[in-house]
This record gives structure tokens, C-alpha cells and sequence, in this order.
């Protein structure tokens, strides 16, 4: 999947603050991922959010 930084995701499962659109702030085997409503920032695994990508908005 070709996720870049300052990627916006559109996730399945909202953040428990009930907004489900997060900014990727780092890229590696763990993605860095920060929610765009309460600014909270969270490691996740790649593979768990690949899984769960709804879609990619992407700003060229």
C-alpha cells in the first residue's frame, strides 16, 4: 500500500474522541499516526493500519 507522510487516513474504527481521520507523521515498520481532531499521536504496527485504511486523501 503506498502510504507517504502527511497522508490523511480515512479509518474503519473512529478514535475513541469520534473523529476517524488521522495524519501519518512517520513511516517504518510502526506508523506514527496523529488524530486531526484531539491531536492525539499513536504508534501503530504497519500492518494493523493498512488493515484497517478506509481510503488515502493525498495533497500533491
Amino acid at each position: 500500500m503506498d502510504v507517504r507522510l502527511n497522508d490523511k487516513l480515512i479509518m474503519k474504527k473512529p478514535h475513541p474522541c469520534g473523529n476517524n481521520e488521522f495524519l501519518v507523521t512517520r513511516i517504518g515498520m510502526d506508523f506514527k499516526i496523529k488524530c486531526t481532531k484531539c491531536s492525539h499521536e499513536v504508534m501503530v504496527p504497519r500492518k494493523k493500519v493498512e488493515k484497517n485504511i478506509k481510503q488515502i486523501i493525498r495533497e500533491e
